[in-house]
């Protein structure tokens, strides 16, 4: 119990930590007044769309973080049998990472307004995101056809739940990233104009690609050994 609130506690803080960054403190409503879009209709400034995206980043993480204090707690059961963790998600890990390296680098060409670097960036995060969740249905497959069913024993329920959880958060990420994709390859869109919505996919990203490294670390029994292994200096 007492590694589970460790672990919870530390989560908690990187995420406050990473909020304070963004200036999830500041005050959006002042800093700039809605836009007008072409047809007269207003439209949420950039800040207060960031404000948004980082209040719902807020809650997915506070959901991650209750379901892996809920996984600690269950693994002191008896009935707790360990899955073994497949070789593809190493890959997966890696397909992920270079799909955020990618829109890190899509953001920028929007800085410097270079739509023909901007559109291959988009494509290639997009295209590497739909390859990790295809990446984790061959894991389930594997998992399944190993007999790791699903309600075989509480690991694999777990397993399935929070993998499947943060591939639909990857899917809904990939709804937005596909429309911001296709904005780019129609014509007469200025980059500028991409800006906003290419910094979010990217900050989306960056933070979905955190909570996977956590779940990994989870899957593997690393922040097990982490806690444990602070609570000893701690101590």
């Amino acid at each position: 119990m007492t590694v589970t609130l460790f672990f919870l506690a530390v989560i908690l803080a990187i995420i406050a930590w990473w909020m304070a960054g963004q200036r999830l403190a500041s005050k959006p409503w002042l800093e700039a007044s809605p836009v007008q879009t072409a047809t007269g209709r207003e439209r949420p400034s950039a800040p207060a769309i960031n404000l948004g995206l980082y209040v719902f980043l807020g809650v997915a993480a506070a959901l991650f973080s209750l379901f892996i204090s809920a996984y600690f707690m269950r693994m002191a059961s008896s009935d707790w049998w360990g899955i073994p963790v497949p070789r593809l998600l190493w890959l997966n890990t890696a397909v992920l990472a270079v799909s955020s390296v990618a829109l890190q680098w899509a953001m920028k060409e929007t800085q410097h307004g270079r739509m023909e670097n901007l559109r291959p960036a988009l494509a290639a995060g997009f295209l590497l995101a739909a390859l990790f969740l295809a990446g984790q249905i061959q894991a389930w497959r594997e998992l399944n056809a190993a007999g790791y069913v699903l309600t075989d024993n509480p690991a694999n329920s777990f397993f399935y739940m929070l993998t499947g959880l943060h591939g639909l958060h990857i899917l809904g990420g990939l709804v937005v990233l596909g429309r911001t994709t296709a904005r780019a390859f129609s014509g007469g869109v200025p980059p500028e104009s991409l800006r906003s919505s290419v910094h979010l996919c990217a900050v989306y990203s960056h933070f979905m690609f955190a909570v996977w490294l956590i779940l990994l670390a989870v899957f593997a029994g690393w922040a097990n050994t982490f806690a444990d292994l602070c609570l000893q200096l701690l101590s």
